[in-house]
């Protein structure tokens, strides 16, 4: 049995924190796991920069309620689950996630939380699984099924080798040169094709 392993953002909506940055006039939030492999570097410089100007949970939730799916993600998701059983792995937190899968018609997503105090200072973050997508392939397989996964960024690497099936989406030109192997792909139709493909 077949199950699909997608990303989320950059795969199916914008990347978060690239809204944010533009939004916040803050260009150093722009940095994402395509520049940065190390997450749990990368959000500890994150949340380092929102406590700097005094931003918080509220802050980041307003720019998120403005952000919709990329152009024609939801019709590629919706004929995905019409064929094949599909969850979203993503190193997101579900303060961040939830009004974007209601975009997205409620699919399966599993991802991280945060820890947030109070006032709405975010304190820290709290990872569901350490290197949860490839761990949560492998869990799946352990489990029966044969995974196809795809992914845009350095931290889906592991997912995306460790499948039967494996795809970047939309990625970035050094990515594509370091892993020449890994099929590239930019449009939604060709992805749904490969995906059909594979799943044989």
């Amino acid at each position: 049995m077949d199950i699909v392993c997608l990303d989320l953002e950059g795969v199916l909506v914008p990347e978060i924190w690239i809204a944010f940055a533009e939004a916040s006039g803050i260009p150093e939030l722009k940095r994402t796991t395509r520049d940065e492999p190390d997450y749990d570097k990368l959000m500890k410089w994150r949340l380092g920069i929102l406590k700097e100007h005094g931003l918080g949970l509220k802050e980041i939730q307003e720019t998120i309620a403005k952000i919709n799916p990329l152009p024609g993600a939801k019709e590629f998701l919706d004929e995905l689950r019409s064929i094949t059983q599909v969850i979203i792995i993503s190193d997101t937190f579900t303060q961040f996630a939830k009004p974007l899968m209601k975009k997205l018609g409620w699919p399966t997503l599993f991802c991280n939380s945060l820890e947030v105090a109070e006032d709405g200072t975010i304190t820290g973050f709290k990872m569901r699984i350490e290197n949860s997508k490839l761990t949560t392939v492998k869990a799946l397989q352990s489990a029966g099924f044969e995974t196809i996964a795809a992914g845009d960024s350095f931290n889906d690497l592991g997912m995306i080798k460790a499948s039967k099936a494996g795809f970047l989406f939309r990625t970035t030109d050094q990515i594509k040169k370091d892993y020449p192997e890994l099929r590239a792909l930019e449009t939604y139709d060709e992805f749904l094709d490969a995906i059909k493909g594979a799943l044989g």
